[in-house]
């Protein structure tokens, strides 16, 4: 059974699904990535799924049970790289994916996560000099 690869850059985990998801590779995937978030303390999930010609129902929900996980650990989950013949199944399947943004490559998908993370910080009025706090 293989494992998908589950790479760092900077604060951002990058995994790139490059086989074929069976059911038991996409429950490791979820566990393996959990794990990850704490370890590293990363704020972004960017999966790319370039490589996936077909998402099943359960490759769609475990996509959306990822980004819950990411999200209750502090990690935004971007997905990249979907292909018009997914998104045009994920729909048919009736599947919205709720929780995840997408992006049409993993540039894109840094760039949401940081803005993300950007709209966390806030300026709040205090004496003369301005603080900023992270708003969670």
């Amino acid at each position: 059974m293989e494992r998908v690869p589950v790479l760092k850059i900077g604060d951002i985990l990058l995994v790139s699904i490059q086989v074929d998801m069976s059911d038991q590779t996409a429950v490791m995937l979820q566990e393996d990535l959990a794990e990850r978030i704490v370890a590293t303390g990363c704020h972004g999930v960017i999966i790319d799924i370039t490589a996936l010609d077909i998402v099943d129902s359960f490759v769609g929900r475990m996509l959306s049970t990822i980004a819950s996980i990411s999200k209750v650990l502090d990690a935004e989950t971007v997905v990249v790289g979907m292909r018009p013949a997914v998104a045009i199944t994920l729909v048919e399947l009736g599947l919205s994916l709720n929780g995840i943004r997408t992006a049409l490559n993993v540039e894109r998908g840094m760039e949401l996560i940081a803005a993300a993370r950007a709209d966390e910080w806030v300026m709040v009025d205090g004496d003369e000099d301005a603080e900023t706090t992270a708003t969670t």
